[in-house]
């Protein structure tokens, strides 16, 4: 939010996603208690911060009486203090974009009524942060978030909910009306978005799980001594880091305060109990079998059902799936396998 007086000589930027990185930033964010704050800054340092990055600014001036702009000056202001800057940062209801949407439509004089922003029948969270990481190619990000953030994330968002993006917002302002008047002049642009070449690698998630998919799928039919000893390697590290990522989404989901981690799905193919059953995975013991039964059986209905789960999981974790069929079934089939090497 910007606030310019010239008759005063004001020119500031109010942010509200300000947080400070400490020496326990990541245990803060990882639980979820990670507190943001409504920071000042002069507008000149914000507007060259943006250049050095490479981004663009646009700007919707509010058309407010000046006694709708004291007062929205003033909730600034109050919001400003030690008291109470701080907030408990949710990634889709309560940030930095929202609270900006949140302070004008409650210091306007006027109720809000902002312009429709999405389609109908109306898209889920996913779908329009998806939009954001497709358009900037950030893939790998994409599935980090998709493994992490549980069903929630495919619900169907509301005009409001839309607005936790900063080009929905900026769209729902730009049609938006307060009482009887527009509330906000066209967009202007500030600081012009420089063209940015895009790497456009071909190091997706997708081609890099089946590149290695299709390797291990050769190196499992080689009966060799050396490729089967790798193989032992590869099949303990494969299902323990299957184990360990079971193990993160659980403490995500059970232990920690983002409640947009409960109800994963991704569980179903990273069982927590793969970190324990790598220490077993060679060894005779009937209940390995049984496990590794259980584990096909459980990937299979994965596949059979993948487009009809209540949560859409990334197309790039197909050759995670299937890998881990393969392995399952031929570490069933080991017996077969151990005669047959040379």
């Amino acid at each position: 939010m910007r606030v310019q007086d010239k008759s005063l000589g004001v020119d500031i930027i109010y942010n509200y996603g300000t947080f400070e990185f400490g020496p326990d930033f990541y245990t803060q964010f990882i639980q979820g208690k990670l507190l943001y704050y409504l920071s000042i800054q002069d507008y000149s340092d914000f507007v060259a911060a943006y250049a050095w990055e490479k981004r663009g600014i646009k700007e919707q001036e509010l058309l407010l009486s000046c006694a709708e702009k004291q007062q929205l000056f003033q909730a600034l202001q109050l919001n400003s203090i030690e008291a109470n800057r701080y907030y408990r940062y949710d990634f889709l209801f309560d940030n930095c974009t929202t609270r900006l949407r949140d302070i004008v439509a409650k210091n306007s004089g006027q109720p809000v009524a902002f312009d429709t922003v999405i389609s109908n029948p109306p898209p889920s969270f996913r779908y329009l942060i998806h939009s954001y990481l497709n358009a900037g190619e950030q893939y790998w990000s994409k599935l980090g978030i998709d493994i992490l953030l549980g069903s929630d994330l495919d619900k169907p968002v509301s005009n409001q909910q839309a607005m936790f993006l900063p080009d929905y917002l900026m769209k729902g302002f730009d049609e938006a009306t307060s009482g009887d008047r527009r509330l906000v002049a066209p967009i202007q642009t500030i600081l012009p978005r420089p063209d940015v070449e895009k790497e456009n690698s071909l190091f997706t998630p997708m081609v890099v799980f089946s590149c290695l998919l299709a390797l291990i799928l050769v190196l499992s039919f080689i009966p060799k001594k050396k490729v089967q000893r790798f193989l032992v390697v590869f099949d303990f590290l494969f299902f323990f880091f299957l184990g360990l990522a079971g193990i993160l989404l659980l403490f995500m989901w059970f232990g920690t305060n983002h409640l947009v981690c409960q109800d994963n799905f991704n569980l179903v193919w990273a069982l927590p109990t793969h970190a324990i059953a790598a220490f077993f995975l060679w060894r005779k013991a009937q209940w390995v079998q049984y496990y590794l039964l259980a584990t096909i059986i459980l990937q299979s209905l994965l596949l059979l059902g993948w487009i009809f789960l209540p949560q859409q999981l990334n197309i790039s974790l197909i050759p995670i799936v299937l890998l881990i069929l393969l392995r399952s079934w031929l570490l069933i089939q080991k017996p077969f396998v151990q005669t047959q090497t040379i």
